[in-house]
C-alpha cells in the first residue's frame, strides 16, 4: 500500500528518485532509492572519478521526504479543506536548507527519512535525514514546499 503513493509522484523515467517507501503516515515518511551506475549525470561529474551531486542529492530527499508525504497528506485527507490534490496538481520547493556529510557513490543506496513539522495553509515544513547503507548521515536539511495546482488547457 505504502508504494501506491509512488504513481502520484509527477517525475519519470530518468528524474524519478523513489525506489520504496518503507513507512508513511501523517507524521513523516522513510524511504530508499539506489543510485544506478549509468546515471546520466555520473558521465561528467566527475570524469573518472563519478561522485553523486549535491542538487541530486538534494532532489531524492525531496521527492521522498516531502513530495512523497505532500502527496500522502493531500489524498489522505489531512489537510485543509480548500487544498485539493487533482489532476493538474504539482509540487513546488519553497526552501530548502541542507548541510552535506558524506558523499554518494553509484550503485549506493540511501535512505531518506522526514519528519513534518507542520501541514498547514497548503505548505509542508519537514526536517529531511538521508542515510547511507551504513546508517551514516549523508546529508540533513529543511525542506518546504507547496501543491500547486496549474490550470489544464485543452
Amino acid at each position: 500500500m505504502k508504494n501506491d503513493i509512488i504513481a502520484y509522484l509527477p517525475y519519470k523515467s530518468s528524474f524519478l528518485f523513489v525506489d520504496n517507501i518503507t513507512e508513511l503516515d501523517a507524521d513523516g515518511v522513510t524511504g530508499d532509492y539506489t543510485l544506478r551506475k549509468e546515471s546520466f549525470f555520473y558521465e561528467d561529474h566527475f570524469a573518472g572519478n563519478p561522485v553523486t551531486p549535491g542538487v541530486i542529492i538534494i532532489e531524492i530527499m525531496a521527492q521522498i521526504g516531502l513530495v512523497v508525504l505532500g502527496i500522502f497528506l493531500m489524498l489522505d485527507g489531512d489537510h485543509e479543506k480548500e487544498i485539493t490534490m487533482g489532476e493538474g496538481s504539482f509540487p513546488l520547493f519553497t526552501s530548502t536548507d541542507v548541510s552535506f556529510f558524506k558523499m554518494v557513490l553509484p550503485g549506493e543506496k540511501v535512505v531518506v527519512t522526514s519528519k513534518k513539522q507542520y501541514f498547514r495553509f497548503g505548505k509542508l515544513k519537514c526536517v529531511v535525514e538521508m542515510h547511507n547503507e551504513a546508517a551514516e548521515l549523508v546529508a540533513k536539511g529543511i525542506f518546504s514546499g507547496i501543491i500547486k495546482n496549474a490550470l489544464v488547457k485543452n
